[in-house]
């Protein structure tokens, strides 16, 4: 058996190759947190405690998957989002902080809202309409995705979180499809954008375990979803209605300028908080 310290240090030497020492150190001592249920600074003062026989089971089954590439999350089956705890597997997109960033703009600007409906387009773990509901209790969500194995874990995720969310599953690219659904104040997406001559270029813990028809679009047509979405904003969105997207950072101005020449108002990019244009948003006429 190892004891919490040992464990601690060998996991971390042991994803030195794959991560860097800070991430290296983080994945450990976030491993140790959910193996243990004990914090950092518990098991520093109980680092010569030896794990138990199933804790060192599932230390050694989790190491293995972290060497391999999976993702912590994957690993552990839940991440943090706006202080929320969701179920993640390898059917939805692992929630990214910079992505809060456009749940919080949303949320400022509608907190004072009597009504307000709004539609999350690819929803994935549900971690944008749940932090909605959750931060805007008036608001009547719609969520849809074309995965029904990633609808089944956004709809968990609501109920575990007590959120009240109508989910459908629906291709979005098919007009015929786009039927189904209603009008509405808010429409908000965080759609694929990675094009698919890209993936090589990206950490193999991203691009051989998390989704990729969440991630990637043709390499020819990087805009594909932001047409659809701008398209679908004139049939089903409100007058004054708003699209809140998220946004791959080098389109950041195309972007803008396709939601303009489709004869959006006021439209609107926003860096992140790490400098990059990740956000945009477009009001309706």
């Amino acid at each position: 058996m190892h004891t919490f310290s040992e464990a601690f240090y060998l996991l971390k030497n042991q994803l030195l190759p794959i991560y860097d020492d800070r991430e290296s150190t983080a994945i450990a001592h976030e491993l140790l947190n959910h193996i243990t249920s004990q914090s950092k600074f518990d098991r520093l003062i109980n680092k010569s405690q030896l794990f138990t026989t199933q804790q060192q089971l599932a230390f050694e089954k989790a190491t293995l998957e972290l060497l391999a590439g999976k993702p912590l999350q994957y690993v552990i089956g839940n991440a943090w989002f706006m202080e929320h705890e969701f179920i993640v597997n390898e059917h939805v997109l692992i929630p990214r902080p910079e992505t809060e960033e456009l749940v919080q703009w949303i949320v400022a600007d509608y907190k004072d809202a009597w009504e307000l409906t709004l539609l999350d387009i690819g929803t994935g773990s549900g971690c944008i309409p749940v932090s909605l509901k959750l931060a805007l209790p008036q608001a009547q969500i719609t969520a849809c995705d074309i995965s029904e194995n990633t609808l089944e874990v956004a709809a968990t995720n609501a109920t575990k979180l007590n959120a009240n969310i109508t989910f459908i599953g629906i291709d979005i690219l098919d007009p015929e499809q786009q039927n189904n659904l209603g009008s509405y104040n808010v429409i908000v997406s965080n759609p694929p954008y990675i094009p698919v001559s890209e993936r090589e270029n990206m950490h193999s813990n991203v691009k051989d375990h998390e989704p990729g028809i969440a991630l990637f679009v043709p390499s020819d047509d990087a805009l594909l979803f932001y047409r659809t979405i701008a398209q679908l904003g004139k049939s089903h969105l409100e007058p004054e209605g708003c699209i809140y997207c998220e946004l791959e950072s080098s389109h950041g101005e195309q972007s803008k300028a396709l939601f303009e020449e489709m004869g959006y108002k006021n439209v609107e990019i926003r860096k992140d908080m790490h400098g990059n244009w990740r956000m945009l948003k477009a009001v309706n006429n």
